[in-house]
């Protein structure tokens, strides 16, 4: 019954990944610590995965990614000084990160795929359930995917994945899941995945997302895995195993979103995140979308000019 299964606690965010698409941004700075308006992507992460019950977080890292744990880390020098400032606004928001959750960090050594920095987390997490976020994909708090996630391995057990609807000219971007209809229309029993296939091999539009709730079996089929695509140790080679094989560890459902998420891995949807969250900010947002407004209509005059006198811009 749903009530017997362990509650779900921990959540594994890997970030050992070099941020090359973001370079020279990301030669000294974590990709994961790009602002995203006046918050650091990743700590928009961790905040989900709060909101969603998982209090305890571990961090899969690399080189160079110090400045993630002093983001989550007190600093005491900075908080004195705008408490002496009498600046109470800005010391919550500097006390806000290190107070989320319970941080830990490991480090992942070898860049050997994302399956790989699942696999680091095993001592951590021990035999429980667990979530995996990945930071570059940012979901918007008001559309509750993690939440959902687990109440749905609460009620079916074994792993759930998130998959999005693409466009069946983009399914190579992604991992592509096979997937059959249950009771719940939200909800699907995945039957089989391929990693970024080729779009007439593709078995669906359904993409996989960077949200996962995994069964700890999940760690013994990751020791058996064989290197994949890239020559890396591919997370979606686990899932189908236990897809084909429901006794391993349960079987495997999706949650298919239809919410609002930004994907920070990519430079223009970077920006796009930032002008749509300002847009939404209470602070922000009035005076933006009056400056935004502006200045969309004077590029578009600017257009119609160059195009009459036949220049290009």
């Amino acid at each position: 019954m749903t009530q017997s299964r362990p509650r779900i606690s921990k959540a594994v965010i890997p970030a050992a990944g070099l941020g090359t698409r973001f370079l020279p941004a990301t030669k000294a700075t974590p990709k994961e610590m790009l602002p995203v308006v006046d918050k650091p992507a990743i700590q928009y992460v961790v905040e989900e995965a709060v909101l969603a019950g998982l209090s305890d977080v571990l961090m899969i890292t690399g080189r160079n990614k110090r400045p993630l744990e002093d983001h989550f880390d007190r600093n005491y020098e900075l908080e004195e000084a705008l408490r002496r400032k009498g600046d109470d606004g800005r010391l919550a928001r500097v006390q806000e990160s290190s107070d989320l959750a319970t941080m830990h960090y490991v480090r992942q050594g070898d860049p050997r795929g994302l399956g790989h920095a699942v696999l680091c987390a095993a001592p951590h997490v021990g035999d429980e359930p667990f979530a995996v976020l990945l930071g570059d994909d940012l979901i918007d708090a008001r559309d509750p995917l993690l939440s959902h996630m687990v109440d749905i391995q609460r009620k079916h057990g074994g792993s759930v994945i998130a998959l999005m609807e693409v466009d069946h000219s983009q399914i190579h971007l992604y991992g592509c899941a096979a997937v059959k209809p249950t009771d719940n229309p939200t909800v699907v029993q995945i039957t089989g995945l391929v990693e970024k296939p080729d779009p007439a091999e593709a078995p669906s539009n359904y993409a996989v997302i960077g949200r996962y709730v995994l069964d700890p079996a999940v760690f013994d089929v990751l020791r058996e895995t064989p290197p994949g695509r890239g020559g890396e140790i591919q997370l979606t080679d686990a899932l189908q195993a236990l897809a084909a094989e429901p006794g391993l560890g349960g079987p495997v459902h999706g949650v298919v979103f239809k919410g609002r998420r930004y994907d920070t891995g990519d430079r223009g949807d970077y920006l796009r995140a930032i002008v749509r969250l300002a847009c939404e900010r209470e602070d922000l947002g009035p005076d933006f979308r009056s400056w935004l407004r502006r200045y969309v209509t004077e590029e578009m005059e600017h257009l119609e000019q160059d195009r009459r006198h036949g220049h290009a811009r």
